[in-house]
């Protein structure tokens, strides 16, 4: 790799997968949603920003990607909406960015001929486990609006490899947390909320089981995959191979910031029953082998890093803590 393209490079992952692949000394392109603010997200706060080409667009517009695909050698596709609520508002919306979307930057990357795609999927796609862990031959269930646009995401990005042999990996990673998520995430509300002195907690269910991630490791296993030619046509997972209760998770964070709360359940934070995605455990040896890739961030220390983020009062004043926001 020497010349890059990140989509979605101003959310959550896509800024810090920016910043570690400029720190490899690449050629960076990213990617912010337009708005008439000029406002970049998240990459308003990298160490890099001077050192790397941003461009605002949307990849809706498939005359727009043709043009931000010439002269990269690689195409990190992360640009979607991710958040569950939503979808169940404003499931059109969806299909538009995750689904079109995908096919713009696919037949932007092809009319380019560049030269590696990793396109994100998510483990949402999985449904609630079941068998564990999951690896990725398991049956995909769309439970929610959004994990079947990425579904369907994920075949359209796929039918590229397989119609046009378009280099294309399927990246799948697990539940990333850590600086700069979304409060709509499970880790952040609740870090957000002790952080700003609350006493009870709103929470949605906490009895299901994820697969953390701290997000420096995910962004590693993007690397890796971009970096392996056996991961050409491949879908992959990204993931600790480490299952928790939500409630576990939560109590660790209570420890680690020293929290007097109570955790109280919100009846608008929960999905619909048959939405709910019960179990999610990570078969992570396909990365392993391809790769080696491993993660080398602990929960705890992911977690207390990330409380030392959250807590920085220029951080959690961007959080609005009061307010629930699909």
């Amino acid at each position: 790799m020497k010349k890059v393209l990140v989509t979605g490079a101003d959310g959550f992952i896509g800024s810090h997968l920016v910043e570690m692949l400029a720190a490899r000394g690449l050629q960076v392109r990213a990617l912010a949603q337009y708005n008439s603010f000029n406002h970049w997200g998240w990459l308003e706060d990298v160490a890099c920003l001077e050192t790397i080409e941003v461009v605002c667009g949307d990849v809706r517009d498939a005359h727009f990607c043709k043009a931000i695909c010439r002269d990269v050698d690689t195409v990190f596709h992360l640009a979607a909406l991710i958040a569950i609520p939503y979808s169940y508002q404003a499931p059109d919306s969806y299909v538009d960015t995750n689904v079109r979307g995908t096919l713009n930057i696919c037949q932007a990357a092809r009319e380019n001929a560049v030269a590696r795609v990793i396109h994100t999927s998510t483990s949402e796609v999985y449904g609630s486990a079941r068998y564990v862990p999951i690896d990725e031959k398991h049956p995909l269930q769309p439970q929610s609006p959004y994990s079947a646009s990425k579904i369907a995401a994920d075949a359209m990005a796929l039918s590229f490899y397989n119609a046009f042999d378009l280099p294309l990996t399927i990246a799948r990673p697990f539940n990333t947390y850590g600086p700069r998520q979304s409060a709509r995430a499970v880790i952040p509300t609740i870090i957000t909320q002790i952080a700003a002195g609350k006493k009870q907690i709103q929470l949605g269910d906490v009895s299901p089981t994820r697969d953390f991630n701290y997000v420096e490791d995910t962004c590693r296993g993007f690397i890796a995959l971009a970096e392996s030619d056996q991961a050409i046509g491949e879908t992959v997972n990204i993931g600790s191979n480490f299952e928790i209760t939500v409630l576990d998770t939560l109590n660790l964070i209570k420890s680690i910031m020293a929290g007097d709360v109570e955790f109280l359940v919100d009846e608008q934070r929960l999905r619909p029953e048959k939405s709910e995605v019960n179990r999610l455990w990570c078969d992570n040896s396909k990365i392993n082998t391809l790769t080696g890739f491993l993660p080398q961030v602990s929960l705890e220390e992911g977690l207390r890093r990330s409380v030392a983020w959250f807590e920085q009062p220029a951080n959690l004043k961007k959080y609005k803590t009061a307010i629930y926001n699909v």
